[in-house]
């Protein structure tokens, strides 16, 4: 029986890029303080940062509270530690507490009732592979959201699991703070 080695996958440098992908490094660097391994690793492909940061930064219906409920959600449903931690930075950039991050990665959101119908209604379509209950639906119209905010939380989910699947395949280093395991 023969046995295969395990792949490491290195994020690259800098140097190691495309010159579009070395400017994004450079705003990436000038906003955020530093390049994120994810980002950096989109950039073993020419195209893939720029596609990836507009499909991030694209204008949506949800305030950023409300994204950074289905990124923790889907992040916790997908198994991925690199946006756990990541969205548990960026979750407390946003105003939640970490007993309250805890929460909403478990799906739920006592302490708002509009964000439980969203955390439950993400949890119901990731679960179910885009499907999800009436319940979680039914609960979802219920709280306020509309179809257009329904189509973005659709989004919201595609960008998180671009992220997590890319990470759950590498496991290349995480640079947050690690989040705490549930």
């Amino acid at each position: 029986m023969t046995t295969t080695a395990k792949r490491t996958y290195t994020v690259p440098q800098k140097s190691d890029v495309s010159e579009n992908n070395k400017a994004i490094f450079d705003n990436l660097q000038k906003s955020l303080g530093f390049v994120p391994n994810l980002y950096a690793y989109f950039a073993k492909n020419d195209t893939a940062l720029v596609d990836y940061l507009a499909l991030q930064n694209r204008k949506s219906t949800l305030r950023a509270k409300e994204r950074e409920v289905i990124n923790l959600v889907t992040s916790q449903l997908n198994g991925c530690r690199y946006c756990q931690s990541a969205h548990t930075v960026i979750g407390k950039m946003n105003g939640f507490t970490e007993a309250q991050i805890l929460e909403i990665r478990k799906g739920t959101a006592a302490f708002d009732s509009k964000l439980d119908a969203l955390a439950k209604f993400t949890a119901s379509v990731v679960e179910h592979r885009g499907s999800a209950t009436e319940e979680s639906k039914e609960a979802f119209f219920a709280a306020g959201y509309s179809e257009a905010n329904m189509i973005d939380v659709i989004i919201v989910i595609g960008d998180k699991i671009i992220s997590n699947y890319l990470h759950n395949l590498t496991e290349f280093e995480i640079d947050f703070p690690m989040a705490d395991s549930i």
